[in-house]
């Protein structure tokens, strides 16, 4: 499989962005593409921290230094995104493609007492990894995400963005997540970039939105409903909710909507500033969620 991989020289100097790089070029299936992730922190509780679109590892740097206080700390690139390999052909990106590689990093490194952590793609994909290895999962944390089950008509929100990302091959992903989070610096909005030379390094930035479809034979579908029910009616885990409540994509309702298909799911904690990356107001979510988890 034709890949790019991003010159390492794109990631120096990341502010607030101190870790060392580990990679993984053996994943079965994979053809030798190498995925990048980090491993910080230390113990037997591990927390596994899945990113989406047009993100990578760099979303979770507020959350890591708290979690990593508490047990391991594994952030992966999806491949296409981060300093992965970055497959060339814009048809190589699917689901089948995401979760398999995502199960087959969890089987490599052997994770055990699993908090996921998920939002956009991390939890599309990563909500779907539990119920096919139910016994390395504890708990979960989740922001703005949802299940591809293809039940239910896209709503205007998600058109619109899957609109604006066909008509942006070479999107400009320091502005986008600039204008969706104003808080950023100009150097993190940046920093958002690095992974991202050109337009030729974009093939999972645009094709991401193309895997939604909203029909029940779309891609994946058919797998998260299958895992919807299983956390409706088999999850036996904590689970701890943070909503973004000025996210116009996925939206608050959707967010309650996925919780009462999340068994004994708490209430969740309302970020009003939050947009959809809710990561940006990580480090007090990734407190709260222990303390939860603590009590």
């Amino acid at each position: 499989m034709a890949a790019l991989r991003t010159p390492d020289d794109r990631f120096r100097d990341l502010p607030g962005y101190p870790f060392a790089p580990r990679y993984a070029e053996d994943l079965p299936g994979y053809g030798g593409l190498r995925m990048h992730y980090l491993d910080e922190g230390e113990g037997e509780a591990t927390f596994l921290c899945l990113h989406g679109q047009p993100t990578w590892s760099y979303l979770y740097r507020k959350m890591i230094p708290v979690f990593a206080d508490a047990g391991r700390v594994i952030t992966p690139d999806l491949f296409g995104f981060g300093r992965s390999d970055k497959p060339a052909d814009d048809e190589a990106y699917s689901f089948d493609f995401h979760r398999g590689a995502l199960l087959a990093l969890v089987e490599r490194l052997d994770l055990r007492d699993i908090t996921l952590v998920c939002q956009d793609w991390g939890g599309l994909l990563g909500l779907t990894l539990p119920m096919d290895m139910p016994e390395r999962f504890a708990r979960l944390i989740v922001m703005n995400t949802g299940l591809n089950t293809g039940e239910r008509p896209l709503g205007p929100g998600f058109e619109a963005w899957r609109a604006y990302n066909r008509a942006q091959p070479d999107l400009n992903v320091a502005a986008l997540m600039k204008r969706g989070t104003p808080v950023l610096s100009d150097a993190e909005a940046a920093a958002y970039a690095a992974p991202f030379p050109d337009a030729a390094y974009k093939a999972g930035v645009r094709r991401f939105p193309e895997l939604v479809n909203g029909t029940p034979n779309s891609p994946g579908a058919a797998t998260s409903r299958r895992a919807r029910d299983w956390w409706r009616d088999e999850w036996a885990g904590e689970s701890f909710m943070a909503i973004g409540m000025q996210d116009p994509v996925i939206t608050p309702n959707a967010m309650r909507a996925l919780r009462e298909n999340i068994r004994n799911c708490p209430e969740p904690m309302l970020v009003e500033e939050a947009g959809h990356f809710v990561q940006e107001w990580g480090e007090p979510v990734a407190r709260t969620a222990l303390a939860a988890f603590a009590k």
